[in-house]
């Protein structure tokens, strides 16, 4: 299983990133995926997660109405697409693969994860 984190940097506030998470090495469609984040100095938290064909989707409270995380099964690639970023949403994001389709916000319900990509909000 591999999977790979891109599209983070710099961003200001107010401004908006696009990351994407390509997966190999299992059956991407079969399985709920999720993005994390942890900032310095604090746990890794949960910012979304959706079910395997998408039909579910969950949002930490934090980001619900600024971010929408999204898949492409034929590409096998996770989304998440982040507006409106404030200071705060500065992170080290991760997608993570789920042990089932179920789309989950326990941490403990995912058994994969990408090295992740850094997030920078700031003026």
């Amino acid at each position: 299983v591999q999977l790979v984190e891109s599209g983070g940097g710099l961003a200001q506030p107010g401004g908006s990133l696009r990351l994407s998470c390509a997966a190999s090495g299992f059956t991407f469609r079969s399985y709920a995926m999720g993005w994390f984040r942890q900032a310095p100095g604090k746990e890794r938290e949960f910012v979304a997660a959706i079910s395997w064909g998408g039909y579910s989707r969950y949002y930490a409270d934090f980001v619900k109405g600024r971010f929408t995380i999204s898949r492409d099964n034929a590409k096998n690639t996770l989304y998440l697409q982040m507006n409106n970023l404030k200071p705060e949403d500065t992170a080290l994001y991760f997608c993570a693969k789920g042990r089932s389709g179920t789309a989950t916000m326990t941490v403990r319900e995912y058994d994969y994860w990408g090295q992740g990509t850094q997030v920078t909000v700031s003026s």
